[in-house]
């Protein structure tokens, strides 16, 4: 029994391309977000609301920060590759989710860091989902390691 890879993630998935580009989009929506969102917030406060609305979302200094950082993150390590997207994209993915959950249960209170409306609890949910879904089908490695298809492994003809 093969160790080095988990049965139920695909490897060499045939639409590994489509969510690789999919995740790219999510990265340069962020990136378009977070320099958008930082030129529109200068002068306002670094947290909580401020009132400013960027690609239909509120955002604040810090939110637009993180979500730069994010954006050029998700962007670097898809062009690279190697796997390094698949862990990149899963940990990035799954940090969207939290700070989501975060600001949608603080969403009307002065714990509100990010100046979330209830759009970006939205937006973000979105991306930290396409991203984990990239993470589930990009992973890649040698025909000679990947093992055979599931239909092989079954006794079935694809």
């Amino acid at each position: 029994m093969e160790t080095d890879t988990m049965a139920h993630t695909p490897v060499n998935h045939p639409l590994r391309p489509l969510y690789r580009a999919l995740a790219l989009v999510a990265g340069a929506y962020m990136v378009v977000f977070g320099i958008i969102g930082m030129i529109q917030t200068s002068g306002e406060s670094f947290t909580g609301v401020t009132g400013v609305r960027v690609l239909g979302q509120e955002t604040n200094m810090l939110w637009s920060i993180v979500a730069l950082v994010v954006g050029i993150l998700v962007l670097a390590t898809n062009a690279l590759g190697r796997n390094i997207d698949v862990a990149a994209n899963k940990y990035l993915g799954w940090a969207l989710l939290v700070v989501g959950s975060y600001e949608l249960s603080t969403n009307r209170t002065d714990a509100n860091l990010f100046g979330f409306s209830m759009s970006a609890v939205v937006v973000t949910y979105l991306v930290g989902l396409i991203l984990i879904l990239a993470s589930l089908y990009g992973k890649v490695a040698p025909q000679s390691q990947a093992g055979a298809p599931r239909q092989v492994r079954e006794g079935r003809t694809a």
